[in-house]
């Protein structure tokens, strides 16, 4: 079975194609302790009351950096938060961004696979084939590789739409994606640029290859899900395999609800992503 499968079916299952980002901010928790407790309460309190609504995102990801950040506390709670979501079913895409030269960016590949356990990674594709191939191999174990393409900040017009023979340079990297790719090869595609969306969604399925897009951007950073599920069905991309991330949106959901009940504020904001996209059949 391959990643592309394992992201139709997971679909299916939960109905939904949301990918939850978990993003630790300890002054947005509202848990007194010490650092590895407020974050592992704060996250399995949330994922208690999904599995008592039995709502839950298709995926969940977790920012390294933001665990990181807190040292070997933060680096804890992240092994434990992983282990008990994978628990509950949930798959786990690590985003971690790497990307070095060979031998790294194999160190790099099995620590995301193996010691974090994680289902799929984000990865930067700057220093080339050589950088991304370590972790491309592992979609022959199942696993799932999103490549950064066209990202969701404002400074990524910086260098990706530069152009390079008159195609700018997020179109050249979509065209190296086809040329590295297997299945479980995806892309990162940012919901605030839709027009680039589209080009990129249209070349793909252009291309007959089933390239799965993580879509961040979505809430906080100004994308609409909606305006989202428009570009893939207007380019006849399966909805199925791709998935609109939020991060901020759905873990501090409560700040924004006037409430104290972090978890279900969460998980309704969840639920409430989820009826923006709408059906998915």
């Amino acid at each position: 079975m391959s990643y592309v499968h394992d992201l139709r079916e997971r679909a299916i299952k939960v109905n939904s194609i949301v990918c939850m980002g978990i993003d630790p901010v300890i002054e947005k928790i509202p848990i007194q302790g010490n650092m590895r407790q407020v974050i592992e309460e704060f996250y399995l309190a949330i994922l208690k009351e999904m599995d008592k609504r039995h709502l839950y995102p298709a995926v969940v990801k977790p920012n390294i950096a933001y665990f990181e950040q807190y040292g070997f506390d933060g680096l804890q709670a992240l092994k434990t938060i992983i282990s008990q979501y994978k628990s509950s079913g949930i798959p786990i895409l690590l985003d971690a961004k790497r990307g070095d030269i060979g031998r790294t960016s194999m160190a790099y590949a099995k620590s995301t696979f193996e010691f974090w356990n994680s289902d799929a990674v984000t990865i930067a594709p700057y220093m080339g084939s050589d950088s991304v191939g370590p972790f491309i191999e592992w979609c022959e174990k199942g696993k799932g590789v999103y490549i950064l393409c066209r990202t969701s900040n404002k400074g990524a017009v910086d260098l990706q739409d530069l152009k390079v023979d008159g195609v700018s340079v997020y179109m050249k990297l979509a065209e190296n994606i086809i040329e590295w790719y297997k299945p479980g090869v995806g892309a990162v595609v940012g919901a605030i640029y839709l027009q680039e969306l589209e080009e990129i969604s249209k070349f793909f399925v252009e291309s007959k290859k089933e390239i799965p897009l993580l879509i961040p951007g979505v809430g906080s950073q100004g994308g609409g899900a909606g305006e989202v599920v428009d570009v893939l069905k207007k380019t006849k991309n399966d909805i199925l395999i791709h998935r609109i991330n939020s991060s901020s949106g759905i873990n501090y959901a409560y700040m924004k609800s006037d409430t104290s009940d972090y978890s279900k504020a969460a998980v309704d904001a969840l639920d409430t992503l989820n009826k923006e996209i709408g059906p998915l059949a």
